[in-house]
């Protein structure tokens, strides 16, 4: 008599797992809604995407925006303005 063994299904991923909501990230950095929009509208801010009216970000490429708008130091250690 042969055995089958059946290995259970990996676990199911939340389809948004790593994404975050518009208004989510807006209070995450302490901004309105509002400039957010207005940094998409201008190709500033993080790269989005849009699901309906629903706007979402990715996390990882939210994080690698913020390290890139750090603003070296200068020679006499006084930051940018």
């Amino acid at each position: 008599m042969t055995q089958t063994h059946r290995h259970p299904p990996p676990p199911q991923v939340p389809l948004m797992a790593g994404w975050i909501s518009r208004l989510d990230l807006a209070r995450e950095l302490g901004l309105s809604v509002d400039t957010l929009r207005r940094w998409d509208n201008r190709r500033m801010g993080p790269a989005c995407v849009r699901a309906g009216r629903r706007v979402y970000y990715r996390r990882a490429v939210v994080l690698d925006w913020l390290e890139k708008q750090e603003s070296p130091k200068r020679a006499n250690g006084k930051g940018r303005k």
